[in-house]
């Protein structure tokens, strides 16, 4: 098994495939989060006169 993760190709991929399931959560945090913006929120000072 050890013998199967030295190999520089399964590192290179192992590396790729981690580094795009990383940004991937991050982007979809980001989504998320942006979720709770609420675009509309607050009511602007002026809006009254």
């Amino acid at each position: 098994m050890k013998q199967f993760f030295d190999k520089p190709t399964v590192q290179y991929w192992g590396k790729f495939i981690g580094k795009t399931v990383f940004y991937f959560a991050i982007l979809l945090m980001l989504i998320y989060l942006y979720h709770y913006k609420n675009i509309d929120g607050g009511s602007f000072i002026y809006n009254e006169f």
